[in-house]
């Protein structure tokens, strides 16, 4: 399927990034100059866009590398918003303090602000912006309404000449975010069929599905895939450990990038490395082993089996 809508975005291979490795994670220890430049270096060989969470020093950096060492990558930046409202459905803690609920208003704030920023200061390198990641669905620790989230969007909006998203996982697009649909320049989904029991020959049509399902809810919008992989461990909780292995990361990998190629869908692979610092201390938590590439930066099976520059 190939609609045509009033913005176009280049389609090319697309990676979610996030450079934190061993003893690293966001808010205390950020990965260093020749850490990022070693990482796009070799995301570059593979990939012309990037996706960035949020406005922090790890973004300052990836910033600064790609314009310094004048690499041909593109970016679409994200503000990271925090909890503004308690959810008690987060099953791994999503219950705060009036207190820290409303500090995280105020950051929130200027995290917006500093998105406008970077976005005016680097339009060469950034396409497009993001505000939130993963905030209205029914199970984020991090939950914000969607008439606070469409007031960001429209404060950014009025701010940068870049289009403007939200990253969500695509249920919330069929129902409560109706009204944010009408607001953002181009809806971001989030697909993955293995946290929903399928198994990898079943992966593909489910993942068709859910594009598909937003996708003809909003015919007049552009939809993009700012997360969709295959973890390659699993400790047996939320994912069978029988579904995920560096194999199933290779068929599901190269089917993802075969559909988007020919239907004409910008999608961003999750994740360019594992990231040791999530999830649990168990050493098998699926959160940790998304990567394409091993935290010491080696190919897994995926990336050794072919390029897809």
């Amino acid at each position: 399927m190939n609609y045509q809508h009033c913005l176009q975005i280049a389609v090319g291979n697309a990676v979610c990034y996030s450079g934190f490795r061993e003893g690293q994670r966001p808010g205390v220890l950020f990965p260093a100059y020749e850490q990022v430049k070693e990482d796009l270096l070799i995301i570059q060989e593979h990939w012309q866009y990037i996706r960035l969470y949020s406005c922090d020093n790890h973004a300052l950096t990836v910033l600064d590398v790609i314009e310094k060492e004048k690499l041909p990558i593109k970016v679409i930046l994200g503000a990271f918003i925090e909890a503004e409202i308690n959810n008690p459905n987060c099953p791994w803690g999503g219950v705060y303090s009036q207190e820290k609920l409303s500090e995280n208003q105020n950051q929130n704030l200027q995290e917006v602000q500093k998105l406008i920023q970077l976005a005016n200061t680097y339009p060469e390198i950034i396409f497009a912006v993001s505000v939130g990641n993963e905030a209205c669905v029914r199970w984020t620790d991090h939950l914000v309404p969607v008439d606070k989230v469409i007031n960001y969007i429209e404060k950014v909006k009025s701010g940068v000449k870049q289009p403007v998203t939200f990253c969500e996982n695509y249920v919330p697009w069929l129902d409560i975010l109706e009204p944010l649909a009408e607001v953002v320049d181009f809806i971001s989904i989030h697909t993955y069929p293995v946290w929903e029991n399928k198994s990898i020959e079943e992966s593909m049509e489910f993942t068709e599905q859910n594009y598909l399902s937003v996708a003809y809810k909003y015919p007049n919008k552009l939809v993009v895939i700012t997360e969709a992989g295959w973890t390659t461990e699993s400790n047996g909780f939320g994912i069978p450990r029988e579904n995920v292995n560096q194999e199933t990361q290779r068929i599901y990998y190269k089917a993802l990038t075969n559909w988007s190629k020919k239907n004409n869908i910008l999608t961003f692979v999750f994740e360019a490395f594992d990231e040791p610092w999530k999830g649990s201390n168990d050493p098998d938590e699926p959160e940790k082993h998304w990567g394409l590439f091993t935290v010491d930066r080696k190919p897994k099976l995926t990336m050794m089996a072919t390029s897809y520059k």
